[in-house]
């Protein structure tokens, strides 16, 4: 996802209304497709960021010197009351434990009237970078749980769960970024590597399996060069009362 995660960045930061002279927090940072933007954006010394994987810890610390970055939950945010003036989400809220305590959290550490903002791929609407992959495993009739029911994966839930957070005054949007891939091995490698819910997926499938469900996406998008469009629903709010 790393390639479509910096793609979205800049459109994020953009949705979500980070300007010179705030200070922002990255929430789930990962290896820091957003927390680069945001430094780009704002400075090193304005950027916090928080990841509960020791190993992405790790890495945003070395990849950002300057940047605060610190191991821990959504749910459980090492800050006080209204620090930042922003606190994002791009990618995180269907992987959180609980999402409206998550959600909750950022806007309490957001000061009043700064902006609470998160996106999350369609999965519903079959828009993300790996809907042929569930499309393939619904097509052979394959038992599996595909991502579209994760939180905020469908239209207008990102807003239900910004609502039960208390949040405010909230706008919803879509987001779409587009990436080429040079092969199509180039798009199905990472599933072999069992990373996210479909690599996880994957690594259950015995070998005749996989290799249906990757002829059937070979199928879905050729050999390549082809590129592929992914949206995300995004929503933003204001904390505080």
């Amino acid at each position: 996802m790393g390639r479509y995660s910096s793609k979205l960045a800049p459109l994020f930061c953009e949705f979500a209304a980070i300007g010179v002279g705030q200070r922002v927090l990255d929430v789930g940072c990962g290896p820091g497709a957003l927390t680069a933007e945001l430094v780009g954006t704002v400075g090193a010394a304005a950027v916090s960021a928080v990841d509960p994987s020791q190993q992405f810890v790790d890495a945003a610390r070395g990849r950002y010197p300057g940047v605060d970055v610190q191991l821990a939950s959504a749910e459980d945010l090492p800050f006080r009351d209204d620090e930042f003036d922003a606190a994002c989400a791009q990618l995180v809220v269907h992987f959180m434990a609980d999402p409206v305590a998550g959600l909750a959290e950022m806007a309490r550490v957001t000061r009043s009237g700064g902006h609470v903002a998160a996106c999350v791929w369609d999965h519903a609407g079959d828009r993300s970078p790996i809907s042929a992959f569930w499309q393939a495993v619904r097509d052979l009739r394959l038992e599996a749980e595909d991502e579209s029911d994760l939180p905020g994966a469908r239209r207008g839930h990102l807003s239900e769960l910004f609502g039960s957070a208390g949040i405010d005054h909230i706008e919803e949007a879509e987001l779409t970024v587009r990436v080429e891939h040079e092969s199509f091995d180039d798009w199905w490698s990472p599933f072999t590597l069992g990373v996210g819910p479909a690599g996880a997926y994957a690594q259950t499938l015995g070998h005749e399996e996989l290799a249906s469900v990757r002829d059937r996406c070979r199928r879905f998008l050729g050999d390549g060069p082809f590129t592929l469009t992914a949206t995300v629903w995004a929503a933003r709010g204001s904390a505080g009362p």
